[in-house]
């Protein structure tokens, strides 16, 4: 599902207009992004939680030069789904 699906869908049950919707599933994703940033998790209750994993500095291999490379230690933004997402999941609902 796209954004723009997103909106549509968000748009029809309102009954609220695409413009209006879009402008709002914007927002909603630039306070995630800039929440994350500033290194705060944000959690949705029944939704999931979006967090950040730290990554450890590791050793990898380059197989196509043979030789060996550190990958220094760095954070990522990850999604964990809540529990009752997951049951849903699974359940097919």
């Amino acid at each position: 599902m796209t954004k723009a699906e997103i909106v549509s869908e968000v748009a029809k049950a309102t009954g609220v207009e695409k413009t209006t919707v879009q402008t709002v599933v914007e927002s909603f994703m630039e306070s995630v992004k800039g929440s994350i940033v500033k290194g705060n998790p944000v959690y949705l209750r029944g939704f999931g939680s979006f967090i950040i994993k730290h990554r450890a500095q590791k050793a990898a291999r380059n197989i196509t030069k043979k030789t060996t490379i550190t990958i220094p230690e760095h954070d990522i933004p990850a999604f964990k789904p809540a529990k009752v997402f997951v049951a849903a999941v699974k359940e097919g609902k």
